[in-house]
């Protein structure tokens, strides 16, 4: 096979990955992302620039659904107003362009993508099958979805990322993400990662599995939204995410005998895949717009 046609089918599968997860809009989201003079929350340098661009956010990412599953309440809420099971990739390219905008866009697009969520979380109300009523603004609520995410997003980065963080750049990402947590309502979130340790260990009463996180986990797992011809790359991804949760997370979820088997190759699958992703993918251009303190965030 030529090298012009290796080049051909990497930038077609780029290309396809890309409108998957960041919609039909993607370029234009881009250029007004990473383009767009002015100040943005986070410098260059800062952890959560260097995680959020990196590949392995695609293990971090599913681990964190399968992790925030486990809380009944958070995904009764989930369930019945999201766009999980309808719209998945629509859910999907509206969190991955939340995530872009606070990471890496202006000031102006941060905070708008800041208040449009919490309009969303203001509107969204009901109660449980087990008749517990929630609010998705209840500070508990967004405070475990945090909690989730950021747990999932690093330890991702540190098995599958292109350079492990150091302890302190490691507090530095959790810090990080605090300052946008705080944004969206969460109080006093975790600043270092002994702490987001000690945040997630305390939630542990609260978890359990459930028809909504067993259903999840199947969906997930066993029937995800995609063609035949990348349902096995797919599988190894799904493996490397479900062998980054907690042992006691692992034992809640009905793992799909597909992902059991490839649990003791979870590891090699997830560095292969990763490394496949970011091949294929284009790389957002590099900017040196400042912080908005002008000290890195």
């Amino acid at each position: 096979m030529s090298l012009v046609l290796i080049d051909r089918l990497r930038g077609r599968a780029g290309e396809a990955l890309l409108l998957r997860v960041a919609g039909p809009t993607a370029h234009r989201k881009r250029a007004r992302i990473h383009d767009t003079p002015g100040p943005r929350w986070f410098a260059p340098d800062r952890p959560i620039r260097v995680v959020h661009a990196d590949a392995s956010m695609y293990v971090g990412g599913l681990a964190a659904l399968l992790l925030q599953s486990l809380h009944p309440v958070a995904m009764a809420a989930v369930w019945a107003h999201s766009g999980f099971r309808g719209d998945p990739w629509g859910r999907l390219q509206r969190t991955s362009t939340f995530l872009a905008e606070t990471t890496f866009g202006p000031v102006e697009d941060a905070e708008r993508a800041v208040a449009r969520v919490r309009g969303v979380h203001a509107r969204v109300t009901g109660t449980t099958s087990g008749g517990v009523p929630y609010r998705a603004s209840d500070p508990a609520l967004l405070a475990w979805v945090h909690i989730a995410e950021t747990s999932c997003f690093l330890r991702a980065y540190q098995e599958y990322g292109r350079a492990p963080l150091t302890g302190a750049r490691r507090d530095a990402y959790v810090e990080d993400m605090a300052s946008v947590a705080r944004r969206l309502g969460v109080p006093r979130p975790p600043v270092t990662e002994a702490a987001l340790v000690e945040a997630l260990d305390r939630r542990r009463p609260e978890l359990a599995a459930t028809e909504e996180s067993a259903a999840t986990a199947h969906y997930l797992l066993a029937a995800p939204p995609l063609p035949w011809p990348v349902r096995v790359p797919y599988a190894l991804l799904a493996a490397a995410a479900v062998d980054l949760l907690p042992s006691w997370a692992r034992e809640l979820l009905p793992l799909p005998v597909s992902i059991r088997l490839l649990l003791p190759f979870a590891r090699r699958g997830g560095l292969v895949v990763t490394a496949l992703i970011r091949w294929v993918m284009p790389r957002a251009p590099a900017r040196t717009a400042t912080s908005a303190s002008g000290q890195g965030r």
